[in-house]
């Protein structure tokens, strides 16, 4: 999981700083998109982002900063990333993203200096930097590819057996993640696994249950039927 801390600061204390460590990617999305607008509503003015301790970053979480960004724009705020590391940095260059996220009068002299690599006419900077993307990109997909089949598989099996929409059943997945403090697809790989008639944890099926009942189903909310 994400480690989020925030602190109001400036001047007049006008705008919320969110500092952002480890990993961000689709186990870690709703977390981080909770706290990001939590952030937004207690700010004047907007939100400054720290990334710089950010190990992981797929387009899950990109989305989710470009969807906070629209967000506070119609509310007359802005989302600034003020620091980032090398892993952020490429997915926003790879996106061409970064002057999005700029402090307002400076995007000019941001986007330079992070393209400046790119457009060396020696070639080294630049050869080496393509290269880390394409391993960055690939590294992503893979994850995606790993994990993403075994999510949809365990989120039809919770629409199945509680007559939820796609949505609710996403959002029982989500919710029992971090209430068990599992990897989002490590535990729709048990619940998939208890489909085939391996057991799941007791902890697990007390927090599927009362996410259901949450989510306020129609079906059954004592138990986890089909899965054992």
């Amino acid at each position: 999981m994400p480690e989020l801390t925030s602190c109001v600061h400036g001047p007049d204390g006008d705008r919320v700083g969110v500092e952002v460590r480890g990993e961000l990617d689709l186990d870690t999305s709703e977390r981080l998109r909770k706290a990001l607008l939590e952030a937004l509503g207690r700010s004047v003015r907007g939100v400054d982002l720290d990334l710089k301790g950010v190990t992981f970053c797929d387009c899950a979480a990109l989305n989710i900063l470009l969807a906070l960004r629209l967000r506070a724009l119609r509310q007359g705020k802005t989302v600034v990333i003020r620091a980032s590391g090398a892993v952020v940095d490429r997915l926003l260059a790879l996106t061409h993203t970064r002057e999005l996220f700029a402090a307002p009068g400076s995007e000019g002299q941001d986007t330079q200096a992070h393209d400046t690599p790119a457009r060396d006419t020696r070639g080294t900077d630049a050869s080496e930097g393509f290269v880390q993307d394409l391993r960055i990109e690939v590294a992503q997909l893979r994850r995606a590819m790993q994990t993403r089949p075994t999510i949809d598989l365990a989120r039809g099996i919770l629409m199945a057996s509680f007559s939820l929409s796609s949505e609710d059943a996403w959002t029982v997945l989500v919710e029992a993640s971090q209430n068990t403090n599992t990897k989002l697809h490590t535990l729709a790989g048990d619940l998939v696994g208890a489909v085939k008639g391996d057991p799941l944890s007791e902890a697990v099926r007390d927090q599927l249950s009362c996410a259901v009942a949450k989510v306020g189903s129609g079906g059954p909310t004592a138990g986890a039927p089909r899965l054992r």
